[in-house]
């Protein structure tokens, strides 16, 4: 998260007494939750009361600490930022939650929107720009980064269904297909079935050529 030089801030017009917004920042990079927390901490309308490197501690501290925002980045341990978000709509439907993102994935855009998330912007973008999304979104807007829309929309809609893209997750690691059949509640012919629909759908030779794709498109 990069902060502009101070000559070419502009000035944050004063906000009422009472209106800060608490916000829990989750990333499982340290230095990088950390210069983020810094530079939001420069805000005067914006308090982070919780840091976590881990998708799945988030709600918690949102609900113990009445948190208005959570900016999640997409790749954490625990559960993925996609995840906590639509875990945040279910159990914190009032807290709005921004996504931040180093990689330029199309389906993350859409995923993101789908499971509830209002701000969506790049890792990288200046401390100025993830604020005025931050607050953007607290007042109930959205805050799309114009170029990870446009990349969202050359990429095209996923063509995997759900079951197609739960099979080539859950066989990411290198799983059996008979682990995989276990794991799902599906019988093996089943399972390649699936696999089967994924290789043909993304173009690839083989099961992980078909992950990879998948991966990099940002549809699992």
């Amino acid at each position: 998260m990069k902060q502009e030089p101070h000559s070419a801030r502009k000035e944050t017009p004063p906000h009422k007494e009472g209106r800060v917004i608490k916000l829990v920042l989750a990333d499982d990079e340290h230095l990088v939750r950390g210069a983020i927390a810094a530079l939001l901490g420069l805000e005067d309308d914006i308090e982070v009361v919780a840091e976590v490197g881990r998708g799945d501690q988030v709600t918690d501290l949102v609900l113990e600490h009445g948190a208005n925002i959570a900016v999640l980045d997409i790749e954490m341990p625990g559960a993925t930022g996609l995840e906590t978000a639509a875990e945040l709509k279910e159990r914190a439907p009032d807290c709005g939650v921004v996504i931040l993102t180093s990689f330029g994935r199309p389906g993350y855009l859409r995923r993101a929107l789908s499971a509830g998330a209002r701000g969506f912007l790049a890792k990288d973008a200046p401390v100025e720009q993830l604020a005025g999304a931050i607050r953007k979104v607290h007042e109930g807007g959205r805050y799309i980064d114009t170029d990870l829309a446009a990349a969202a929309m050359v990429g095209g809609e996923s063509p995997l269904t759900d079951r197609e893209g739960e099979v080539l997750r859950a066989a990411a690691d290198g799983a059996t297909v008979a682990a995989i059949a276990g794991k799902l509640h599906l019988t093996e012919g089943t399972v390649r079935n699936y696999l089967s629909n994924a290789i043909g759908k993304t173009g690839a030779e083989n099961r992980m050529a078909a992950i990879r794709t998948a991966q990099d498109m940002g549809w699992l």
